[in-house]
């Protein structure tokens, strides 16, 4: 009875477990969705930073071709250059607010790699599960599904 009491909190502490394991992976997959999200931000800032300087561009070949608006366009020129500094400030600051992001996404992929210990867990409440199991039946019962259980173990062990 000792045993049955130990291996049901054993059981209850692996179960525990497993939901701390799980609420983890779905903060980090939240995380990574949140970084997924601040990427996407930077590709449309990067392309708006691009837009500026094909504006710019263009007002340069302007300016080359009409002497008569030089003073007008190159008042153009000067905002857009100011307009390109503000737009790579923002982009470094974007880049810096980052950082913490990509050490998440590090400690996602570690998240995978634990995911085989996650699994294991998993398969040692099911184990312990059926030992509690076996223990409340009678010696019979508990020899069919020990061989059951081997059984599956062998069909699991077995490429499929």
């Amino acid at each position: 009875m000792l045993l049955l009491l130990l291996l049901l909190q054993l059981q209850l502490l692996l179960q525990k477990l497993l939901i701390l394991l799980l609420l983890l992976l779905l903060l980090l997959l939240l995380l990574l969705l949140m970084l997924l999200l601040l990427l996407l931000l930077l590709l449309l800032q990067l392309l708006l930073l691009l837009q500026q300087l094909l504006i710019l561009l263009l007002l340069l070949l302007l300016l080359l071709q009409l002497p008569l608006l030089e003073l007008l366009l190159l008042l153009l020129l000067l905002l857009l250059v100011l307009q390109l500094l503000l737009l790579l400030q923002q982009q470094l600051l974007l880049l810096l607010l980052m950082m913490p992001l990509l050490l998440i996404l590090l400690l996602l992929l570690l998240m995978l790699l634990l995911l085989p210990l996650l699994q294991l867990l998993v398969l040692l409440l099911l184990l312990l599960q059926l030992l509690i199991l076996l223990l409340l039946l009678p010696l019979s019962l508990l020899l069919l599904l020990l061989l059951l259980l081997l059984l599956l173990l062998l069909l699991q062990l077995l490429p499929l």
